[in-house]
């Protein structure tokens, strides 16, 4: 279970946990802090996990109430906000057993020095999100190294990858990215058509992308790189392949 805007002690995992009747001895993790970049991460973690116990299932949550983060002001990282977030959730099933899409390889990461550029801060007992007008260079940077290290450790060049599940973290930084994985306008209709429709829903949006991908369909075989960054700086990127 990952989350950056639903804190709650005891974890969502619990509430989880109650809602769905699970086990009472189940493993269960409350990640927190990774901004919209958090499922990956946890998808790393229910990876390692399935591995683990090969006759298990691993159940990946990402929740994000970015409505908690509407406040009124005159900030321009504040009404950029206001208008870019929404609230989302989303959920996958990780088990070693062929099916759906398979986990191939995963990289992460952290540029602590631009922390300052995405993170949440609290004001008067508010959460507010800081944005700074440089991020969208920021983000295309990082994204353009991380996917480079995905591909050379995997063997791969960019043409080789079918489809591009990439956050949209806005349309500036969508463009930056884009530009900088020299991808085409194809390549990102689906982060455009989920933004589009519902907004930047933090961690939980490369999900609806991949499922866009899903109704649209995919051949068996085809590689997918979902690849998504936010607060920290921090960018992960994952090599999916459908089975």
């Amino acid at each position: 279970m990952n989350t950056c805007t639903g804190y709650l002690c005891p974890g969502i995992s619990t509430y989880l946990l109650e809602e769905l009747d699970l086990s009472r001895s189940v493993k269960a993790y409350d990640l927190v802090g990774s901004g919209c970049g958090g499922a990956v991460p946890n998808l790393q973690l229910a990876g390692a996990l399935a591995v683990e116990k090969p006759g298990g299932a691993v159940l990946s949550v990402s929740v994000e109430i970015c409505s908690c983060t509407f406040q009124m002001g005159d900030e321009a990282s504040l009404i950029i906000s206001n208008a870019l977030f929404g609230d989302g959730a989303a959920a996958a099933v990780v088990r070693s057993r062929p099916g759906g899409f398979a986990l191939v390889s995963s990289v992460s990461r952290f540029a602590p020095e631009y922390r300052e550029d995405i993170r949440f801060v609290h004001r008067n007992g508010q959460l507010h999100n800081q944005l700074s007008a440089r991020l969208p260079g920021l983000a295309a940077e990082t994204a353009g190294s991380l996917v480079g290290e995905l591909l050379a450790a995997n063997g791969l060049r960019r043409g080789d990858i079918s489809r591009w599940a990439v956050h949209p973290g806005g349309e500036n930084v969508i463009n930056a990215v884009q530009e900088k994985l020299a991808l085409a306008d194809g390549d990102m209709r689906y982060t455009r058509k989920v933004l589009a429709g519902l907004g930047n829903m933090s961690s939980a949006t490369v999900w609806f992308i991949l499922e866009e991908m899903e109704r649209e369909g995919l051949r068996p075989g085809e590689l997918v790189v979902m690849l998504a960054f936010g607060a920290g700086l921090s960018a992960h990127a994952c090599l999916l392949k459908k089975v």
